[in-house]
């Protein structure tokens, strides 16, 4: 399978704050698209690489050595120095996404329980939906805690279940919410009325200030981890040695327009 790295941790954060604004101008843009077919581990005694599909199939480096495949494999001393620098990289990238992944969770579900609470006009119903909503920020958090937070980033793991998982809430919600406001709108009670209105007029500020703003924030450090991708394969390129086949060590891939962006990136 193949991830695209940056936009996995931002998926569930920046969908909520564009999904719950029909009129949101904010557009969030990342700067560098990474692929990977590998599940990547960092432990202590170093970093594995594996893939179920795909030579070479496991791969582990330490402290500038490299085994493939279970065999170790001679380098250069200057090739040493680089795999040392790239274990250096991917221990400081992976905790960084998950950091970012975090944040992302919270900006999301910051998002959904702010339209929840302004609009659920049924305090037992509005009740119920916060509780959901907690319920499942919690979960997001747990499974990014028992991978990422692990130092495990699994291969195909692009934020497909938080997306899906963000869309489920965001139906059953609306759901809900579509009813109360529709009942209110279509009412001849005069203060139901006023009471929608005031209730919605705020909602885009609130909604502005409270994921917007921090949304920005986290796509520009999601963006300052292009640079350091682009290392990644910078390194590759740079690696003498080669596998067993002629070929070079790649587990990572930079697509050339990224490349350029990251590099423009890192200049500002």
């Amino acid at each position: 399978m193949r991830r695209h790295a940056i936009l996995s941790v931002l998926v569930l954060g920046l969908a909520a704050a564009g999904g719950v604004q029909a009129s949101d101008h904010h557009t969030h843009h990342l700067q560098c698209s990474v692929d990977s077919d590998y599940d990547v581990q960092v432990k202590p005694d170093g970093i594995v690489f594996t893939r179920e599909q795909g030579h070479p199939g496991d791969v582990f480096m330490h402290d500038g050595q490299l085994r493939v495949d279970g065999q170790t494999v001679a380098v250069s001393a200057e090739d040493a120095v680089r795999l040392r620098e790239y274990e250096h990289q991917v221990r400081v990238l992976v905790p960084a996404m998950a950091d970012i992944a975090r944040d992302g969770v919270d900006i999301g579900y910051s998002a959904l329980t702010t339209v929840v609470a302004t609009l659920a006009d049924n305090g037992e119903e509005r009740t119920k939906m916060l509780q959901k909503l907690h319920d499942k920020h919690v979960k997001a958090l747990q499974q990014i805690d028992g991978s990422l937070g692990h130092g495990f980033w699994k291969a195909g793991d692009d934020g497909e279940a938080f997306g899906n998982n963000l869309q489920e809430t965001v139906a059953d919600m609306v759901g809900s919410i579509t009813g109360d406001v529709l009942k209110d709108a279509l009412s001849s009670d005069p203060s139901k009325l006023a009471a929608l209105e005031a209730r919605t007029s705020t909602l885009d500020t609130t909604i502005d200030k409270a994921v917007n703003e921090p949304a920005d924030k986290l796509t520009a450090r999601a963006e300052a981890l292009c640079p350091q991708f682009s290392q990644l394969q910078q390194l590759q390129q740079q690696f003498q040695f080669r596998l067993s086949h002629g070929e070079r060590l790649q587990l990572f891939s930079l697509d050339t327009d990224s490349a350029n962006k990251a590099s423009q990136y890192a200049e500002r």
